[in-house]
């Protein structure tokens, strides 16, 4: 097997992603455990791996705007969602033989680590699996936002967006069959055709500190492996 191409890497997964197939809601484990086989084998590859998941299978802060709670409220609500998916990941890739930590922007010392730059950096280079739960820890701030974040202080070589399609299209696939699919975009291509992959805030920091993003599918076995090992795959958004 050819080697890695990158040596760290941040993974971002919507929480949706860990559904099951009728996308009812909440953590189907047969779903989670399939994606943790596919970052367990990179693992043993010697990636080290960030990861950062949203709750959005849970609670999504926006459905604070129907239901009467402010913003700020409707956020911190998400970022428990997130701990809550962290905790399954970490549960079914240790039940795999990877070590995790759990790394959590919100202090809650019996079940998961507070953040630290440093101390996610030691775990990394340990050969741990590094799961950032709750967010950035601040409201109005989307968990898009926090991979971008996160990615950028631990150093990653590329963030990669693991969602239910193959890459970024002009508009959305599941809706629209004359959607245009795109290999390659840069950061300001992203940006001024609004296309929605990220929010605006995450492709700004990402475009800023020059962080390339691959969005790839996660539901087809073996494109996380083909993306650590450089294969084209999805769609890449870099620099001009």
């Amino acid at each position: 097997m050819a080697s890695p191409l990158f040596k760290r890497i941040m993974l971002k997964l919507s929480g949706q992603a860990l559904e099951g197939p009728d996308r009812s809601g909440g953590i189907d484990f047969s779903t989670v455990g399939r994606f943790c086989d596919e970052v367990a084998e990179i693992a043993r590859l010697g990636v080290e791996i960030g990861l950062v998941v949203g709750g959005g299978n849970i609670f999504r802060g926006a459905q604070t705007e129907r239901s009467g709670l402010d913003r700020p409220t409707g956020d911190y609500m998400g970022m428990l969602a997130t701990v809550i998916n962290s905790l399954a990941l970490q549960g079914s890739l240790e039940e795999r033989g990877i070590l995790t930590r759990v790394m959590s922007a919100i202090e809650m010392p019996p079940i998961a680590e507070r953040y630290i730059r440093r101390r996610a950096i030691r775990h990394l280079e340990k050969g741990r699996v590094v799961i950032f739960a709750a967010g950035t820890g601040n409201p109005f701030f989307t968990t898009d936002t926090a991979a971008a974040l996160r990615a950028n202080e631990i150093g990653a070589e590329v963030l990669m967006k693991a969602t239910r399609v193959d890459g970024i299209y002009s508009t959305d696939p599941e809706k629209d069959s004359g959607a245009v699919k795109y290999d390659r975009l840069s950061f300001d291509d992203v940006l001024s055709q609004q296309l929605k992959v990220m929010d605006a805030t995450a492709i700004s920091l990402c475009r800023e500190n020059n962080l390339p993003v691959l969005v790839f599918n996660l539901t087809q076995s073996g494109n996380l492996l083909k993306a650590v090992l450089g294969d084209t795959v999805g769609t890449l958004v870099k620099g001009e």
